[in-house]
């Protein structure tokens, strides 16, 4: 009876609340295969890591806060529903730590975010960190072609089970599913936009491609990415390709150290720009680059940037 209460507890928190130490061990151990490596659980982590933005708020999506001895590298704010559970967990360093400060957290599993938190020239590859007793995970994004919500159910359920919560995983992935067909029922008919996301450079234009949910964010919230046609998450792209795609509406991607403000007024004292119909007509979109990668963030991305590239859509029901 007491294991079948505290199963029943562990359930309960899928939308990411509650705590995931009264959780069942029952389905270890799991085996899963990530990016290229086979890693076996015999039991759920208890002192992870995580490096970058988007794989911290999947934890704290997923309840897992008890779970984390410390965390690293935002892009910007954490979201607000997070903040309280954040501000318990160790900040082990402003961007990566260095290989000494993270394992003097004393983790037994670090979940980074982009392929560099895996950095070998500073000690910290899969290989050196699993030499040192330390399981590992990288998001999905970073080794998978053609990503899409799939990728993103995946992810919550993989990481799910490692912890020994996949009805937390499942309780997600049925409220963001939920989420993201009621933003398709509102644009049902709506035309898609022509739309170039900018998120840096100046002599080249660094842009999104194709095989990131970067792109099926765009698709979903009714827009047609330019250069979709791109095999890659991101790319550089000459600014004479951009305006022979003619892009109605440019995306700014918003992060680190140059504002949007900075890069509008980049992009509008272009003299090359200026026959660019969303330059010449002023049409910009903003979206925080946390919210274009492979986390929780997703369907609320989707309906962001769908209400800001239809605004005559935003409140039909």
């Amino acid at each position: 009876m007491l294991l079948i209460s505290l199963t029943a507890c562990a359930g309960e928190s899928g939308d990411g609340g509650g705590d995931a130490r009264g959780s069942s061990a029952e389905g270890f151990p799991y085996s899963v295969t990530n990016c290229g490596e086979r890693t076996v659980f015999t039991e759920p982590p208890r002192r992870a890591v995580t490096m970058n933005q988007h794989v911290t708020e999947i934890m704290l999506a997923l309840g897992l806060q008890d779970r984390m001895a410390g965390t690293a590298y935002l892009d910007d704010r954490i979201l607000p529903r997070y903040a309280k559970a954040y501000r318990g967990i160790d900040v082990l360093a402003k961007k990566y730590p260095s290989k000494e400060v993270l394992l003097g957290a004393a983790p037994d599993f670090v979940y980074g975010g982009y392929a560099s938190s895996f950095d070998k020239t500073e000690g910290r590859s899969r290989t050196a960190l699993r030499e040192s007793g330390v399981k590992t995970r990288l998001n999905l994004e970073s080794c998978t072609d053609d990503v899409d919500i799939d990728t993103l159910h995946r992810e919550f359920r993989e990481v799910g089970r490692i912890f020994g919560v996949p009805e937390r995983a499942a309780a997600l992935v049925r409220k963001q599913d939920r989420q993201l067909a009621a933003t398709a029922k509102r644009l049902k008919g709506t035309e898609r936009a022509r739309v170039f996301v900018y998120d840096s450079g100046d002599s080249s234009a660094f842009t999104a491609g194709g095989a990131g949910i970067g792109d099926e964010i765009l698709r979903r919230a009714g827009a047609r990415n330019v250069f979709a046609d791109l095999d890659k998450t991101f790319a550089d792209v000459s600014w004479e390709q951009v305006v022979k795609r003619k892009p109605e509406v440019v995306v700014i991607y918003d992060y680190g150290g140059t504002t949007v403000a900075q890069k509008k007024k980049r992009l509008l004292e272009d003299p090359a720009l200026a026959d660019v119909p969303a330059i010449k007509h002023e049409r910009f979109a903003v979206l925080p680059l946390s919210s274009a990668v492979l986390g929780p963030r997703v369907p609320d991305a989707v309906d962001e940037l769908a209400r800001q590239l239809h605004p005559e859509d935003a409140g039909a029901q």
